[in-house]
């Protein structure tokens, strides 16, 4: 029989240091926490080989007493609680009183500390946990920690961190949170002797947003605030055209604690719904304060995840936030151009070389000639881009005796015969217009995107994403009666039998959304009655992906099933990309658009419309000097 013995000192807190260090930036993260609740306003990091050789971090905070200095790296000695009680109210980042002892157990540690009241400093240095001198040393009020030779008794826990730069960017993203955390606190990050991250410390926490994940991070936020049942949520989301392809941007943060939330991830996609792309996650960097005796803070050893005794009400504050901030967002994604690249254009005029004008395209073979010409010219359009180029950079360079590069403009082609107004479309009908500011519709792209000079700004319309997000928003505020159409010949449908048996079920559902049907036997279901515009093919499509999706998702709410549906409906009925419009429509249509506020992403998430200023425009073609 095994006789139970204590394990020794060293084993014991090799053990206990496991479950606080995993890797370097486990060592960060509870260095850093330490200097934040020590009150420190300026932070710097430094690591060396992802933080497995060397780590320092110095703080201005309130500093160690001497008195305390050896007491600090024993098992649960903390500053942080001193009764029972004081865990119903942590406040502070750290508490458990594990942090020193266990880096100090598993590696070379040093650490300098003096407070405002001692005229000299305290040194201590530690190997393995076994504290090797303690003595003065002359230091600046506060507390730097050296940490060398991570692991160093540990080889089984060096085998498994991976390399250099991956354990250094694992130090980054903990940098990252505690700045993040804290925007009144300056955080400097040194990495390989090169700086990383600089925060301002300023209190402001966009400008720390800015610092921290850059300037186009930091334009696609909104701000956001919400006040209910106690709990009280600031902070930014992003705009709903910005979204990214994963949940790594999404940053949660109870009582200054960075932590991850499941409530407030559920809110933030919830509140998103329809306003973003399919398979796309918003970014926050959301701040929660609750009462700390309502959040459980010690459940995980790392701290990152906590338990609320009201999950609803976490989610519905996040939830009326982030609702809240993308309502009263009015702005629209705009187009992206590069400047123009001039190197050709300075190398030639430095080598006094002729270039040759953009020729158009000549007419495919098969294709009817549009007009008699000797040979094919240059558009206007090339033309005067080109020549404006050529002088801006004439003009730049300030040459003499250059040749003459202009080419005479084309004649303008005669404008067409004006097309007589037909009536209203039916296709296009989606709300009542309303007055709204002066437009001029240029035309269509592709018989695809609608082109339309406002003021300013060119914009660039899709028009099937504009009159589905139309439809849908119909829908959803006629619940569901938008009009229906009268089959003159009934559409059969055949299911499987479980989907025969769901689509039966769901027969209100589908009358909600403009579908009249009933059983015709056999798996097989007859719509008499369907949403307007809808063909044959896509009743029958729509149909049968309901049924499947009622399969799979019976447990779905009844909100969420019909939700579903109105997109469907709204992407069938609506004008298809391609679709000829008439010059009549396509004005009708973008008044309505344009006056109509709630219409600026398609149910799916997709932009209906993007912005091309005149100043970006006219930069292209080098008129901006």
């Amino acid at each position: 029989m095994p006789t139970i013995r204590q394990l020794p000192k060293d084993i014991a807190q090799r053990i206990a240091a496991g479950e606080v260090v995993e890797r370097p930036a486990s060592v960060v993260k509870e260095l850093l926490e330490n200097a934040i609740d020590a009150g420190a306003k300026h932070i710097t990091l430094e690591i060396r080989n992802g933080g497995v050789r060397y780590i320092r971090l110095t703080d201005d905070g309130c500093g160690i007493a001497r008195a305390d200095v050896p007491t600090a790296f024993l098992s649960h000695a903390t500053s942080k609680i001193q009764t029972a009680d004081d865990l119903d109210a942590i406040l502070t980042l750290g508490f458990r009183g594990e942090a020193l002892p266990s880096v100090a157990a598993v590696s070379h540690l040093e650490m300098l500390t003096r407070t405002e009241a001692e005229p000299v400093g305290t040194r201590i240095v530690l190997e393995g946990g076994e504290q090797l001198s303690l003595e003065d040393a002359g230091c600046p009020v506060g507390t730097t920690v050296f940490v060398r030779d991570l692991f160093y008794n540990t080889p089984a826990r060096m085998k498994f961190l991976r390399s250099d730069r991956s354990e250094g960017l694992a130090v980054a993203a903990v940098a990252d949170h505690i700045a993040l955390s804290h925007p009144d606190v300056s955080v400097r990050f040194i990495r390989d002797d090169r700086e990383q991250l600089c925060t301002p410390g300023n209190g402001d926490l966009l400008a720390c947003i800015h610092a921290v994940y850059g300037k186009d991070f930091a334009e696609t936020l909104l701000p956001a605030a919400c006040t209910q049942d106690g709990i009280a949520v600031r902070g930014y989301v992003s705009k709903p055209y910005c979204a990214r392809g994963s949940s790594s941007m999404q940053h949660f943060y109870v009582n200054d604690r960075y932590i991850k939330s499941r409530s407030g991830a559920a809110a933030l996609a919830e509140s998103y719904k329809n306003s973003i792309m399919v398979g796309k996650y918003p970014a926050c960097v959301l701040f929660l304060t609750v009462d700390p005796a309502t959040v459980d803070v010690n459940v995980h050893p790392a701290k990152t995840e906590v338990r609320f005794s009201n999950e609803k009400a976490v989610f519905d504050v996040v939830y009326r936030a982030a609702k809240a901030a993308i309502a009263a967002d009015a702005s629209r994604p705009s187009v992206e151009l590069s400047p123009p690249d001039r190197s050709v254009l300075r190398k030639a005029y430095a080598s006094g070389e002729q270039l040759s004008m953009p020729q158009a395209e000549e007419p495919a073979a098969h294709s009817a000639p549009l007009q008699s010409a000797p040979a094919p010219t240059p558009a206007p359009a090339q033309l005067r881009a080109y020549e404006t180029l050529l002088h801006d950079t004439k003009t730049a360079y300030d040459a003499e005796d250059l040749p003459d590069l202009s080419v005479p403009s084309a004649p303008a082609p005669a404008a067409p015969a004006p097309e007589k107004a037909p009536e209203p479309p039916t296709a296009f009908a989606a709300a009542p217009a309303s007055q709204t500011a002066d437009f001029r519709v240029l035309g269509e792209a592709f018989c695809t995107y609608i082109m339309v000079e406002q003021g300013d700004e060119l914009l660039l319309i899709d028009k099937h994403a504009a009159h589905e997000r139309m439809l849908y928003n119909d829908l959803k505020k006629n619940n569901g009666d938008a009009g229906s159409q009268l089959l003159l010949a009934p559409v059969p449908v055949t299911l499987s039998k479980e989907e025969y048996a769901a689509v039966l079920e769901h027969t209100q559902l589908l009358a909600r959304a403009g579908f009249s049907l009933e059983d015709f036997g056999g798996g097989t279901v007859l719509v008499r009655a369907c949403p307007l515009n809808l063909e044959k093919e896509d009743i029958t499509a729509l149909v049968t992906e309901f049924a499947g999706r009622l399969c799979r998702y019976h447990r779905e709410v009844q909100a969420a099933k019909l939700d579903w549906l109105y997109h469907s409906v709204a992407c069938r009925a609506a004008i298809k990309a391609g679709d000829h419009t008439t010059a009549y429509e396509l004005r009708d249509f973008v008044g309505r658009l344009l006056s109509d506020p709630d219409v600026r992403y398609c149910p799916h998430g997709r932009p209906v419309c993007i912005t091309l200023s005149r100043a970006q425009l006219e930069k292209q073609f080098g008129r901006d000097a």
